[in-house]
């Protein structure tokens, strides 16, 4: 018995499970989405460093416990905070981007 196994496109994978673009599941799944990424981000960039969580909560005025969250997306994060992780803790500048 022979099954045929049909390719679709990544975007065709985010519809079925998360809905088209513009709907209430697929605009949940593409915010969590941005927040993982910041997390990653910042911990690459603090990695890249050689400073451990604790290491850069010192340099920018927060705890470890609150950069955890950040670095596993289970935390929001408000902008100023943003701001001073990277200017403080990690010596760079944010530069932001809006799409509409």
């Amino acid at each position: 018995m022979k099954t045929k196994n049909k390719i679709i496109t990544f975007e065709e994978h985010l519809d079925k499970d998360y809905g088209k673009i513009g709907t209430p599941s697929r605009d949940k799944f593409e915010q969590e989405f941005e927040a993982f990424k910041l997390g990653v981000i910042l911990q690459d960039m603090r990695k890249q460093q050689k400073l451990t969580q604790e290491q850069l909560a010192k340099k920018c005025g927060t705890t470890k416990t609150y950069i955890s969250r950040i670095e596993n997306d289970a935390s929001d994060i408000r902008l100023s905070t943003l701001m001073r992780i990277i200017q403080e803790g990690l010596g760079g500048h944010l530069k932001l981007t809006v799409e509409i």
